[in-house]
């Protein structure tokens, strides 16, 4: 017999195809490959397809949408780049593939070059142009704050609002700052307030951290969303040497996020010294104009022009008096103002500050306790006096009670009273009930 044909194993081309797809995928799975990009394109899907190639061959590649989201360097047309991936066959061309999962560029650090390739970028387009950026507002009254709601960066910003200026509004929009779906929250906060015309200024903040840390704030989106906001941002990102994509875009950088709040807000003691030095130089101008009036009036030797200059002088100044104090207590009403807002705030936060509650429903319970056992010593005392009456009325009703003043009770065998001497014939049988015991009789003829 045919030894072939004893031996003969048949396959379809799918069951080949996809044996040789397992066989592959075990042997190069985990790997790093090394080679020029070449025909780059990114799908509609969101999936990138290219080429890897050198001197001597070509390598289908693919990077889903899921992993490509997450790569730190976007790769394009002659790049020479490192892949981590694994070997996979494309069944319906029996092709095999990489399935590309990292990719980092060679002679360089990913992020590093990913950073400066974006920073050329971006200064190319005139994004970091000083041109195309807008002065902060002199006294902010709303800001908002685009941050983590946990960690020090945003107590250190309220601490520092809360100390240099009390009574500013503030709105925190909490995003996430470091990891996956950071930049996609940064983003939503910047076109939030944006699109609110609330905000006066917008302190985009971060504790410090590595190149990878910060890298939410080195993404393009995040860049271009900046350069897109209708409000004024300060960038205040991680430490004074730490500097990301984000500082370059935004209007302002701030070395740190409490160095942030002390540039949107202004001392009280420095506000009341610009008013102070304002009002002694309106003082001193008015003095020398009054002065060089007087002057040229006293070489004219018009007396009356004078005196109505004078008047006129004086009424002046005295609408700058009234001017200036109207605007001190304007000023400090909206300190009282500020301050009653603080403590009405600090009053609600007591009220509901539970040891206080507990104490109060303590206290409740504690009397409803005493008022209970008082109404139930009550109503016991009412219902013994109630028990007595009742005793008493129903020994006062029985009829055995006139046996104890030497009466008797006689009854028939039928256990019926005897009433009549006629009911009881001679020898009957008679029960007689005494006040202690009983007896028994037989009746004789009369």
């Amino acid at each position: 017999m045919d030894p072939i044909l004893v031996a003969r194993r048949e396959y379809t081309v799918g069951d080949l195809t996809s044996e040789i797809g397992e066989l592959l995928t075990g042997a190069y799975s985990g790997i790093w490959v090394r080679g020029e990009v070449s025909g780059f394109k990114l799908a509609a899907s969101g999936h990138a397809y290219f080429t890897l190639k050198d001197e001597r061959a070509t390598l289908r590649a693919a990077c889903w949408k899921g992993s490509f989201r997450f790569v730190k360097f976007k790769p394009r047309d002659g790049d020479e780049v490192l892949v981590h991936g694994r070997i996979e066959v494309y069944e319906p061309r029996g092709e095999y593939q990489l399935i590309v999962d990292a990719i980092e560029p060679v002679g360089a650090g990913a992020l590093q070059a990913a950073f400066e390739k974006l920073k050329k970028k971006l200064s190319a387009e005139g994004l970091f142009d000083e041109a195309r950026k807008r002065p902060l507002p002199r006294l902010p009254r709303r800001i908002a704050i685009v941050t983590s709601p946990t960690g020090a960066v945003i107590r250190d910003i309220l601490h520092v609002v809360e100390r240099r200026f009390p009574g500013l509004h503030l709105r925190l929009f909490p995003a996430q700052v470091q990891g996956p779906g950071a930049a996609e929250q940064v983003i939503a906060g910047l076109e939030y307030f944006s699109a609110n015309p609330w905000a006066d200024v917008i302190i985009l903040a971060r504790g410090g951290g590595s190149l990878e840390d910060l890298w939410t704030f080195n993404e393009e989106s995040v860049a271009r969303a900046i350069a897109r906001s209708s409000v004024p941002v300060i960038s205040a990102i991680g430490h004074e040497t730490d500097f990301t994509i984000a500082d370059f875009v935004a209007d302002r950088r701030a070395p740190t996020p409490s160095a942030a709040a002390e540039i949107v807000t202004e001392s009280r003691e420095t506000i009341f010294n610009l008013v102070s030095a304002a009002q002694s130089r309106i003082a001193q101008a008015i003095h020398l104009r009054i002065s060089r009036a007087a002057r040229q009036l006293g070489e004219l030797g018009t007396q009356r022009v004078q005196m109505i200059v004078e008047r006129r002088l004086f009424r002046a100044g005295q609408r700058l008096d009234d001017a200036s104090q109207s605007l001190r207590s304007a000023i400090t009403r909206e300190l009282v103002d500020s301050r009653a807002v603080w403590e009405q705030l600090d009053r609600r936060l007591r009220r509901l500050d539970l040891r206080l509650r507990l104490q109060s429903a303590r206290h409740q319970a504690q009397t409803a306790g005493a008022r209970l056992q008082a109404a139930i010593r009550s109503r016991l005392t009412q219902s013994r006096a109630r028990h007595e009456i009742q005793i008493t009325r129903l020994r006062a009703l029985n009829p055995l009670q006139i046996l104890d003043r030497g009466f008797a009770v006689v009854t028939l065998p039928s256990g019926s009273v005897l009433r009549s001497p006629a009911a009881a014939p001679p020898g009957t049988r008679l029960q007689i009930r005494l006040a202690e015991g009983a007896v028994s009789a037989t009746t004789n003829e009369s």
